[in-house]
This record gives C-alpha cells, sequence and structure tokens, in this order.
C-alpha cells in the first residue's frame, strides 16, 4: 500500500475536483454523491452555509452541496498552488492522499482539503473520505487589500498634525461615536478575535475588568504554566518569538498579551466593566452599559457583542453539605495566590483537575501537608510525550502554521473520535506504570468520553483532566494523600471528619471546583430571554457535530461567541471576523442568508 496507490490517485485529484465542479454546477445530487464514500463527511466553515457545520453521510452531504454548491456559485475548485501539496497521510488510522484545495464562490474565495482512502479496491473510482471547504477572504474586502489603503501615499506626511500617537489615543476613546463590535472579555479569545476584525476594518473594542492588558493571567496562582507547548499557542499575525522556552509561564503570557495588544493597535479599555445588554430590534443594535474605573457608566450601543470570557468564566462554588461548619479560611482555585503562607499547615484541595494537581503540588512544594479530595474520576496524561501527542498536526517539521491550522478544522467529529481513541489507547500503554500507581493510591481514573481522551473533555466539560507533571507522581508515591469526597461524614470546624471516624485536619479549603459555562453569563448579563433566543454554548450540537453556537452565528441577533486554547481562537478568530464582516456588508442576506436546510 502506499506508493503504487499514491502514483494512481495523485493525478486523480485535479480530475475528482473538476468531476465536482461539473456536478455542482448541474445541481446534480446522483452525479456529485457518486464521488463521495458512503461513510464521507463534508465540514463547512461559512463557504457555504455561513455556518460552521459538518454533513455527514454520502447522500445527505450530496445533496446539500449539490443546492449550495450551485446557489453560492462554487467555481475555481483546484489544487492549492500556494499551500502544501497533495501526500501521503494517516488520519483516524487511515492512509489517505490528502490535498488542499481552493476555489471562488458568490463572495469571495476560500479553501479546504478533500481526502481519498487508500484502501479503497484497485480500479475503483475516486471517491472523497472528507471535505472541508472553509472562506478564506470576502472578496473586494481582503487584508492586504485593506492594509493598502490605509498606509496611503508614502510622501503623504503632517509634521503639524495628529501624528500616529495622536489618532490611535484619540479612536480608543470614542468620544464621539461607539465601536461597530464590543468585545467583552480580553484575554487571548479577546485580543484575536480584535485583532482579526481590526484587520478587516471592522471597528472593535475591548473591555475588561482588569487593571492591566493579559490580568487575566498574571493575577493567576504563581506556578502556572501552560501544559503544551508555545508551537500550537501561537497568536495570529504575531508568533512568540523563537526564545521563548517550550512551556510558557503565565507571566510571560500576559506580558505578551500586553505587548500584542499594543502591536495590533487593539482599542483596549480596562477596569471597565461590562453590565449587561439589551437589544433594540428596530435600530439593530444592542444598548451597553459599561461601568468605568470612576464608576460612572458609559452607555454604548454596538450593532455586535463578542463574549470572550472564556468557556468557564464564573467560579463555580457548588453546595458542599457541612461546609459552613469549617472554621478555616475556605477559597476558590481562581484566588488562590502562593502556597508559601501555607508552611507546615494543613490543606485540602477539592478537586482533581488541572488547577487542583498544580495547587497541590504547589502547597506540597511549599512544606504544606497537603490531602486532595476526589469527587469524580479524574483523566491523566503525562505532558510528555503523551498529552503533546494531541497536538499531532503542530509537532515537528512540515508545513506552514496556517496548512495545519487548515488541516485541525478539516478534521470532522466522527473522525476525531476515532483519532483520540486511537492516541488514548497508546497513552495508556505509555503511561501504564503511573496510571497503575495512580489505582494503587486510590485515584479513580477516567480516559474520557468512549476512550476519546481529554480534547474532547475540554471540548463537552471544560475539564475534567490532567496533565501531569509531578503531582501525579506524588501521589502514586504516597506523598500527596487523596481522599475520596464519598468518604468524608462532615466537615467540622478542625476539617473533613471521615466515615471511618479519622479527622482529616485543615486551615485551608481550597475549592478547585471549576467553573460555570458561559450560558450562566449570558443568562446573567443579558436575561433569559437573550439566553433562549440565542441558544446553548459550547458542547456538541448533535446536528451540526459542532461546537455549539462558537465562532459563527447564533440564534440572537449581533451575539457572538469566542473561547477555547490559544490554537482555537487564532485559527476560528479569523471565521468570526469574516462573518461579522460579511454582516456588516449585507452578503450574508444577498447570499441566502440561512441556507442550510440541516
Amino acid at each position: 500500500m502506499g506508493s503504487e496507490q499514491t502514483a494512481r490517485l495523485l493525478p486523480t485529484v485535479d480530475d475528482w475536483l473538476a468531476r465536482l465542479e461539473a456536478a455542482l454546477a448541474a445541481a446534480d445530487p446522483t452525479a456529485t454523491a457518486a464521488l463521495f464514500e458512503a461513510d464521507s463527511h463534508w465540514r463547512d466553515v461559512l463557504a457555504l452555509t455561513w455556518r460552521i457545520v459538518t454533513v455527514s453521510g454520502g447522500d445527505r452531504l450530496a445533496g446539500e452541496l449539490a443546492r449550495l454548491g450551485r446557489t453560492r456559485a462554487l467555481t475555481g475548485l483546484k489544487v492549492h498552488p500556494g499551500r502544501c501539496p497533495p501526500r501521503t497521510v494517516e488520519r483516524a488510522g487511515v492512509e489517505v492522499i490528502e490535498a488542499m484545495i481552493g476555489f471562488e464562490t458568490d463572495v469571495g474565495r476560500g479553501s479546504g482539503i478533500v481526502r481519498f482512502r487508500l484502501d479503497a479496491a484497485p480500479g475503483a473510482p475516486a471517491r472523497a473520505w472528507t471535505l472541508l471547504t472553509a472562506l478564506d477572504e470576502l472578496r473586494g474586502h481582503e487584508e492586504a487589500t485593506l492594509r493598502a489603503a490605509r498606509e496611503g501615499p508614502v510622501f503623504d506626511r503632517d509634521f503639524h498634525g495628529p501624528n500616529w500617537l495622536d489618532r490611535r489615543r484619540a479612536a480608543a476613546a470614542y468620544a464621539d461615536r461607539d465601536p461597530t463590535v464590543l468585545i467583552v472579555g480580553g484575554g487571548h479569545a479577546g485580543l484575536t478575535a480584535a485583532a482579526r476584525l481590526g484587520q478587516l476594518d471592522v471597528d472593535a473594542l475591548v473591555v475588561d475588568r482588569m487593571a492591566r492588558v493579559g490580568d487575566n493571567w498574571r493575577l493567576r496562582y504563581h506556578g502556572l504554566k501552560l501544559h503544551n507547548q508555545k508551537h500550537s499557542n501561537h497568536l495570529p499575525y504575531l508568533p512568540f518569538p523563537e526564545t521563548f522556552p517550550a512551556y510558557l509561564s503565565k507571566d510571560q503570557i500576559a506580558n505578551w498579551l500586553e505587548i500584542y495588544a499594543e502591536a495590533m493597535e487593539i482599542a483596549f479599555w480596562t477596569e471597565t466593566s461590562f453590565e449587561g445588554a439589551a437589544w433594540d430590534d428596530a435600530a439593530g443594535c444592542w444598548t451597553a452599559r459599561l461601568r468605568l474605573v470612576d464608576g460612572s457608566i458609559r452607555e454604548m450601543r454596538p450593532r455586535h457583542i463578542v463574549m470572550a470570557t472564556s468557556v468557564s468564566g464564573t467560579p463555580s462554588l457548588p453546595d458542599i453539605p457541612t461546609l459552613d461548619r469549617f472554621a478555616g479560611e475556605v477559597v476558590h482555585s481562581s484566588r488562590f495566590g502562593d502556597g508559601a503562607a501555607w508552611r507546615g499547615r494543613d490543606v485540602l484541595v477539592f478537586g482533581t483537575g488541572t488547577s487542583a494537581h498544580d495547587i497541590a503540588q504547589d502547597l506540597h512544594g511549599s512544606g504544606a501537608r497537603v490531602t486532595m479530595i476526589q469527587r469524580s474520576p479524574t483523566l491523566v496524561v503525562n505532558v510528555e510525550p503523551s498529552a503533546q501527542l494531541y497536538d499531532g498536526v503542530y509537532l515537528g517539521p512540515g508545513p506552514s502554521l496556517d496548512d495545519r491550522d487548515l488541516i485541525n478544522a478539516s478534521m470532522p467529529l466522527p473522525l476525531m473520535r476515532t483519532a483520540h481513541k486511537l492516541l488514548t489507547d497508546r497513552v495508556r500503554e505509555l503511561d501504564k506504570p503511573l496510571l497503575d500507581g495512580l489505582e494503587k493510591a486510590g485515584f479513580r481514573l477516567s480516559f474520557g468520553e468512549n476512550g476519546t481522551g481529554w480534547p474532547l473533555l475540554y471540548r463537552t466539560r471544560g475539564g475534567g483532566y490532567y496533565f501531569n507533571v509531578g503531582c501525579s507522581d506524588l501521589i502514586a508515591a504516597g506523598k500527596l494523600p487523596v481522599v475520596q469526597y464519598a468518604d468524608i461524614e462532615a466537615f467540622e470546624a478542625g476539617g473533613a471528619r471521615l466515615a471511618d471516624g479519622r479527622l482529616l485536619a485543615a486551615e485551608l479549603v481550597v475549592l478547585a471546583t471549576g467553573y460555570k459555562g458561559q450560558d450562566h453569563m449570558v443568562r446573567t448579563l443579558f436575561g433569559d430571554a437573550v439566553a433562549e433566543r440565542a441558544g446553548p454554548v459550547w458542547g456538541f450540537d448533535p446536528e451540526t457535530q459542532e461546537l455549539r453556537n462558537m465562532w459563527s452565528r447564533t440564534g440572537h441577533p449581533g451575539l457572538w461567541f469566542t473561547a477555547g486554547a490559544f490554537s482555537q481562537c487564532r485559527n476560528y478568530s479569523k471565521y468570526l471576523a469574516l462573518a461579522i464582516k460579511a454582516e456588516e456588508l449585507g452578503l450574508m442576506r444577498s447570499a441566502g442568508e440561512g441556507s442550510w436546510s440541516g
């Protein structure tokens, strides 16, 4: 398998694209279906549906693709000349031909990926297994064209008028206008959205209640570092310097976000709290309330609000029976600082996710006597090499970062599940000594939904896992005990009383109990009516097979969401910005808004 089939199939990619274009021009679902495997998947990212949606099954996707391909004038299908050339790779355990393609639609240009299985019967016609169509740019509003227009003639200089800094300060003050887009939250999600919108000449203001750009990282617990490597975490337009270490510390991230906001000329109001907004259907805009640092209220009327307050923005404080009897200090993990203050003292860390492990390790290293309390099974994976394997598309030499992002975006959910199950099986073997030691220490393990590992846990729960950077070794060695929550009879003034009569002494309880999702924040800030109209946020929609209401239109006009890992925000901020720009230009309506029939 491989060389002969590759030699046979590579020349057919162009022929397959030509036959697809002809079938779409004729709006012929039968001819279109003949070009796809029965178990094929088509993922569209704004290009034809103005949504992010996956359609599975050859007949079903052929019907949708044939209808939309003609409606949206999908033409010019070809192997993309400027991207990674067709090659043989393995995806979800299957060897495939993978080809990056380019195309045009009625409103812009796009790129995508088509894959052909190499285990097809010899002599069988080429049938695609997966297809991605993603919008790259809007015709007449390309980023490079807009940048050139902004720069103006090289000798067009006014030595006596306002300079660049004067103009930037005046623009960021919004003294005589409102932004087109109000972005709530100034972490990496908000900043990447603002940077992308800025390059499309969409006026966006970021507001954040923190005193300084980057404080959402800077003020977190002392020892925090990212648990995946920088190569998958770059920001758009301005990657981290090569001199930065593989695993970035919280303060490096915080300082880089501050640099990024300045370099990308992002309008950013610190110490500004978003206190909610009401939608005006007649005017097609929001009335948003902002509380400024001096306590005054500024009302703004943006046409769009982007909530960039993270997958998990509001600390979750569960009702723990009898905890009110505890006489010591109780603090949520979001407010935990440095373990050094608890040297020689007894601490209970409630939870076994990433923050719980990091805080427990910090406390243990600072000389505190720490016990972890486990409520539910938790996935544990060694940070090296196991956790990094799931970022395999970003590892090692190969395509450009843009091409890797396209590959990442091209994987439909069913194949992602298969790929992650295979990876998790491999990881369990790699980590077996550690996992056996944890189970012997009384730690209950999970391996994710149907054994698919941590990435899908993140996309459904926003947590439930830990990348081991040493804390699991302490647990397995018996140096950091773990107690099951079910074994606690009650809390009392001096700690937690176990069912067997022992007292777990404590002066501090750290609640590493996670955060409430964006649904909670939407109801709090916008009210039930807006929340119901917008629909749920995060977690997979069974119909679209995509994260719900992320990076594309929601059920409520003018309300958008962005969140997720650095790699997700870098990649999908592009599509979020294109969708908002298209709304501003009226392109969605003119091109058949809501044209997907799913």
